[in-house]
C-alpha cells in the first residue's frame, strides 16, 4: 500500500471527526488528495437541526479518493458507508434529540448505501456514455 493510501485510510478511518475537519481546513497531506465535496448532496446538511455537515466531508473525501486511487471497490464502499454511519451516530450522541437524530442518521446511511457510486467499473461505464 503506498504512502497516499495509507494517509487516506487513516483519514477516513482512523482520526478523530475533528482531527479530520481540522485536516481538511489546512488541506493537510499530499497535494494529490481531493477535499472537494458538495456537502451532503441532495440532502441537507442539517436535518431538523442534526448537524451532519463534517460527516458528510469525510464521506465525500473517502469517495473521491478511492475512486482517484483506483481502489473503490463493493468493499471499501462499504467500509467507507458504515464510517458514515458511525461518525453521524458519534455526533448524534451529542445531541438532545438522539434517538430521532439517529433514526435521521440511519436514512442517510441507507441511502449512501444504496444510491451512491457502487464500483470504479460503473463510474467508467457512466463516463463512456457521457462522451
Amino acid at each position: 500500500q503506498s504512502s497516499l493510501q495509507q494517509i487516506t485510510d487513516s483519514y477516513v478511518f482512523s482520526i478523530s471527526i475533528s482531527q479530520f475537519i481540522s485536516n481538511r481546513n489546512a488541506h493537510a497531506g499530499p497535494a494529490e488528495l481531493d477535499w472537494t465535496s458538495d456537502g451532503c448532496s441532495y440532502s441537507p446538511d442539517d436535518p431538523f437541526g442534526f448537524d451532519f455537515q463534517d460527516c458528510c466531508y469525510r464521506h465525500d473525501f473517502g469517495y473521491r479518493n478511492f475512486k482517484k486511487q483506483t481502489r473503490f471497490t463493493d468493499a471499501n464502499k462499504a467500509l467507507i458507508d458504515s464510517n458514515f454511519k458511525n461518525d453521524m451516530f458519534n455526533q448524534c450522541a451529542k445531541e438532545k434529540k438522539r434517538d430521532a437524530c439517529e433514526a435521521t442518521a440511519t436514512v442517510y446511511y441507507e441511502v449512501v448505501k444504496l444510491f451512491g457510486r457502487k464500483t470504479a467499473a460503473e463510474i467508467a461505464e457512466a463516463r463512456r456514455a457521457a462522451e
